[in-house]
């Protein structure tokens, strides 16, 4: 996010893009990095919530659900959100994921495997396709029960 250099290439791409954010950064430095992109021409931008460092220990990050709207808000662009990296925990993935959608997330990017145990990188975060199909099934009800509620 602060690789100014890697943003303007994102910019001359003709790609969409997804921009997370960083573990520390604040909603402008974010939304700066998001308009650096957008300057140097490429407005195909998802931004992409994946939790922030606090001084909680339980999660790997803490997920910011505020995000959701207040970066709506402030780019007019869709944002998404990383259930698994915010919690490093595969347990609690499908819960941050119903929260976030209830929240008016656009959308939920999520670690899944056949094998999520075994995985060479972020296993204890890694969901099966059980779970993810459990999750999938559910977004649409969520989202009928919430009513566009926003």
């Amino acid at each position: 996010m602060y690789n100014y250099p890697l943003l303007e290439l994102m910019g001359k791409i003709d790609k969409p893009v997804i921009l997370k954010r960083g573990l520390a950064a604040t909603y402008d430095e974010w939304m700066a990095a998001t308009e650096y992109i957008i300057e140097n021409g490429n407005d195909r931008i998802v931004l992409c919530e994946r939790g922030i460092r606090t001084f909680e220990t339980g999660t790997r990050y803490t997920l910011d659900i505020s995000a959701i709207r207040v970066m709506q808000q402030k780019s007019g662009l869709p944002v998404i959100i990383d259930p698994s990296h915010a919690s490093g925990n595969r347990d609690l993935v499908p819960s941050l994921a119903f929260a976030a959608i209830a929240a008016g997330a656009d959308g939920l990017m999520i670690e899944c495997s056949v094998n999520p145990g075994e995985c060479i990188c972020d296993a204890e975060q890694t969901i099966s396709p059980e779970t993810l199909k459990t999750i999938m099934n559910a977004v649409p009800e969520l989202r009928l029960h919430l009513n566009g509620i926003k």
